[in-house]
């Protein structure tokens, strides 16, 4: 299986950019993992654009699950059994979205096969991209049953 993480824009504070260094180096012992970074629309925030852009780079075949406010809300160790139920049914890619500052168009939205929650908190895109790529670590450390998660 491999991750994927598609997000707007560049990761720019250099403290959360090691943060996500850090986990994509520990998350690459368990799979391959491939980030896809979308640039900005010129001129501002604009869903539209930023949807289409997503859009263009998906894998038709790949799993999607979509950062959203308003998402399924998993424990760790939820997170950790939805993995081995991807593992189990041989998903051979599973995406990771985070849109822009609006969210994503209705399109994108559409396309996840899975809408999920980090938090009823928000938090910034460079946290939020942390978050997730901690929460899959942890996941794999459940799964192998490694001290990480206690």
């Amino acid at each position: 299986m491999k991750f994927r993480f598609v997000w707007i824009g560049k990761t720019r504070d250099k403290n959360w950019k090691a943060l996500q260094d850090e986990y994509l180096g520990r998350l690459s012992h368990f799979l391959r993992c491939e980030v896809k970074e979308i640039r900005e629309p010129a001129g501002g925030v604009d869903k539209r654009i930023e949807g289409n852009r997503i859009l263009e780079i998906l894998n038709p075949k790949s799993f999607v699950c979509l950062l959203d406010e308003s998402g399924t809300r998993l424990s760790s160790a939820e997170m950790a059994r939805q993995i081995e139920n991807w593992q189990t049914r041989s998903l051979k890619e599973v995406t990771f979205v985070i849109g822009g500052a609006d969210g994503v168009s209705g399109e994108v939205a559409e396309r996840a096969d899975l809408r999920l929650s980090l938090s009823f908190m928000t938090f910034t895109h460079e946290m939020a991209r942390v978050i997730v790529l901690e929460q899959l670590y942890r996941a794999f450390t459940i799964i192998s049953g490694y001290p990480y998660q206690k």
